[in-house]
């Protein structure tokens, strides 16, 4: 029976990738042939098995496709426009902007797989049969319900399937309610028996703060995963709860808004990876935008939408120094520039030629919002092409038939800090005092206003007289964009089906993705969502 299926699945995926030009062949990290003899006694060396958990998180965060596509191209921060056939790739990219994605999507598939991976292999690691120490158990659980998370937002529903279970036993499947109440009982498990880690080196494993963190993100949508209209306060009034006890821990805003994306230690980061952030430097930038170290330049793909660019204080077609920008909107340098500028957002000014070679080591490579000319180390403009000056312009003719400068690009880990450093920013304060802001002005303890405007002051944009529901999406915005939750938030708000650049479709079903045409032939327990 086991065998007879597998083949089963194994023909008719090669029926489909003939059809397709999605691949849709098993691979090995596939959930569906996870353990498939139903054998278990225990994981025979837990450490190791929590280390390579660890990696696997590490390189699902480093990639600039599967999960952070799916939380950042779809929604209205970031577009990767076409130019000529530069990032055609089949359609992948425009098809997530547009609202237009199909169950035969790759990055819908591989996030789906991964993810479930990552709950089966944490499972195997919990059960008793491993015997694990409470340390280790409190980490395989807190790593369990991260990739469960993404599972039930992502997809709303979850499959589960037992350590001795084999491949002829189907997972069960839990509904977004099941699934909620599962992950909360595990980090409530978690949260007992977890390290109580401060800020510093140790925040890149998880601890006692992580998991507050994500108890608190659990709550602020679980009206959403319930399918109720509004927050319950009692709800958010945990949200509040999980947020001051992180901020018991020593966790607290952070001056210098770009040095927290660099690799030192700070107060603000609550769980980092050794992900290598060169992705989200080198995607956007232009193919002449070059450092010592990587001569080889960006690769000229993401951009962010004019729309997103104008939530931003400051002046609306240029983002030079002394252009009334706020600081987390960074700046574009000039010529003047390499010389008295603080780069790095440390308090200190600097010159970028730190091991003086007499180059500078960022070249000259802005911060934030790229738009307009941009520079080559020794202050002279860079070109697009022969004869053409490189000017990123805020306005793009659609997502196809753009040139190499169109769209706004955005940067926030700096190659001056190494351009494929692996320090990647998964979990900080600054989302988790907004999160506790958005609690207030649901029903929660506390000023949602004066919680923004703490933010709002040390980030050098302008207090605010009063906050809306609106004003809080908007400093989510502002402050988060990049790092994961743009998607999650739009939906929160009622505005992810809503119509923004390049992007008409308002299917309300769209709010969640397709379950994998993959994981429906291999698991009869599994229903299509509505829509697909």
């Amino acid at each position: 029976m086991k065998n007879y299926k597998l083949n089963l699945i194994i023909a008719v995926f090669g029926t489909l990738a003939i059809s397709s030009c999605t691949d849709l062949e098993i691979e090995e990290t596939d959930s569906i042939i996870v353990n498939q003899t139903g054998e278990f006694t225990g994981v025979s060396d837990v450490d190791a098995t929590l280390s390579g958990i660890y990696d696997a998180v590490r390189g699902q965060l480093e990639n600039q496709a599967n999960l952070y596509a799916l939380n950042e191209v779809t929604s209205d921060e970031f577009l990767v426009p076409t130019r000529g056939t530069d990032w055609g790739d089949n359609g992948v990219w425009r098809t997530l902007h547009q609202h237009s994605w199909s169950p035969i999507h790759p990055y819908v598939r591989d996030v789906w797989n991964e993810q479930n991976s990552n709950v089966f292999r944490t499972t195997e690691v919990i059960d008793e049969r491993s015997n694990p120490t409470p340390q280790q158990e409190a980490e395989a659980r807190f790593l369990r319900a991260f990739s469960m998370f993404w599972v039930m937002d992502l997809y709303g529903q979850v499959p589960f399937r037992e350590p001795d279970e084999g491949i002829e036993i189907d997972p069960i499947i839990l509904s977004r309610t099941e699934a909620f109440d599962f992950i909360l009982e595990d980090l409530n498990t978690a949260v007992t028996n977890i390290s109580s880690t401060g800020p510093g080196a140790g925040t890149n494993k998880v601890t006692k703060a992580a998991v507050h963190f994500l108890l608190a993100k659990l709550y602020l949508n679980k009206h959403i995963y319930y399918g109720n209209e509004t927050a319950d306060p009692a709800d958010m009034q945990q949200v509040v709860n999980n947020v001051e006890a992180i901020e018991a821990l020593g966790f607290g805003l952070e001056d210098g808004y770009f040095g927290i994306f660099s690799p030192k230690i700070d107060n603000e980061t609550i769980w980092y990876t050794g992900s290598s952030v060169g992705n989200v430097i080198w995607h956007g930038l232009h193919y002449n935008q070059t450092t010592p170290a990587n001569g080889g330049g960006g690769w000229n793909g993401f951009t962010t939408l004019a729309d997103f660019y104008d939530l931003f204080e400051g002046d609306p077609n240029t983002n030079f120094v002394g252009d009334g920008q706020e600081e987390r909107r960074g700046f574009v340098p000039t010529a003047a520039s390499p010389v008295g500028v603080d780069f790095d957002g440390d308090g200190e000014t600097d010159d970028l030629d730190e091991d003086g070679d007499g180059l500078l080591d960022g070249s000259q490579i802005g911060f934030g919002m790229l738009i307009g000319q941009q520079y080559d180390y020794d202050g002279s403009k860079l070109e697009a092409e022969v004869g053409k000056d490189l000017e990123f312009t805020k306005e793009l003719p659609g997502l196809l038939g753009n040139s190499q400068g169109t769209g706004v690009r955005v940067i926030k880990y700096h190659p001056s800090n190494g351009s494929y450093t692996g320090h990647k920013i998964i979990f900080r304060y600054a989302d988790a005092l907004l999160m506790k802001a958005e609690a207030a002005l649901n029903g929660a303890s506390g000023d949602a206003t004066e919680l923004v405007n703490q933010l709002r002051t040390i980030r050098d944009a302008s207090p605010l007289s009063s906050v809306t529901a609106d004003d809080i999406l908007d400093e989510r915005g502002r402050e988060l964009y990049s790092e994961f939750w743009r998607r999650n938030d739009l939906i929160r708000f009622g505005k992810y089906t809503s119509s923004w650049e390049f992007k008409d479709n308002t299917e309300e079903f769209r709010v969640l993705f397709p379950i994998p045409a993959s994981a429906i032939i291999s698991n009869p327990n599994l229903t299509q969502n509505p829509g697909y």
